[in-house]
């Protein structure tokens, strides 16, 4: 039986022990505190991040769940260096992500953080081996295209192109150029949320492959709550902040959960 154990948001003990796949003993690759993000809009201000804390761990996997407008999308790109919080403290192995300029935000991307989202984003020109390809040029220590198109179960459509690959296949060659550099992150947003139901758990089974072959953070931003079995933890966001946290004493595999 897969148990949630609802933990205090703002109880963060360093080097807890792990009961799914990640591992808490290192230090955590991510610490936030009082993460606030504000945008405004006209004379309003929207507040999508809302004094947010939370420690994430190397190899950890994270589902993020909330509500639209919830503040998932705006903590994904702040820990992925693509916005910066407004206010409050963000470090990635005790560098000050808060203030980094541009340019070092730029190598952080391109060194330490693989990016999936809702659509593949593939060149339609290129093959699968040429698209991932593209990544690896310029990864200072990337796997080889054919390494990474097989850790996702695409040996055999290296030499497609994307009209040529079904929607389920686009997305694990979108995850496969994602996972080429070596990232420690991976961040996936909505990557099913184009794809159907037997579709979607084959690149959801991709995912927990990386995950647990290369054992990269990675934070899963979804609306379907049946994907919370799957997670070491589940953040749970409302309104800008975290509601709570739950932790699973066991990850059930994703062909396992009740769809």
């Amino acid at each position: 039986m897969n148990l949630f154990v609802c933990e205090d948001p703002d109880d963060q003990t360093e080097g807890w022990p792990a009961k799914g796949g990640g591992s808490m003993i290192a230090p955590p690759l991510f610490i936030g505190r009082g993460i606030t993000k504000v945008y405004a809009s006209g004379e309003v201000e929207v507040r999508a991040l809302d004094g947010v804390d939370l420690d994430l761990y190397p190899g950890e996997l994270i589902v993020l769940l909330g509500a639209s407008g919830s503040g998932k999308s705006t903590l994904l790109n702040n820990l992925g260096g693509l916005d910066v919080p407004t206010s409050g403290t963000l470090t990635y192995r005790g560098r000050d992500l808060t203030h980094a300029d541009e340019e070092a935000l730029t190598t952080f991307r391109r060194d330490s953080v693989g990016f999936v989202f809702q659509f593949y984003n593939l060149i339609p020109s290129l093959t699968a081996r040429e698209n991932v390809a593209l990544i690896t040029e310029i990864a200072p220590d990337p796997m080889a295209p054919e390494d990474a198109l097989r850790l996702v179960d695409l040996g055999d459509r290296m030499d497609h192109f994307p009209s040529q690959m079904s929607g389920g296949q686009q997305q694990r060659v979108a995850i496969a150029r994602a996972i080429a550099k070596r990232p420690e992150v991976l961040l996936c947003d909505e990557p099913t949320g184009a794809l159907d139901v037997n579709t979607g758990i084959t690149v959801l089974e991709a995912i927990e492959k990386v995950n647990r072959d290369l054992q990269t953070l990675t934070v899963l931003i979804t609306h379907n709550a049946v994907l919370a079995e799957m997670a070491d933890r589940v953040i749970h966001l409302s309104d800008g902040k975290i509601s709570h946290i739950a932790r699973n004493e066991q990850r059930r595999p994703v062909r396992s959960l009740h769809w």
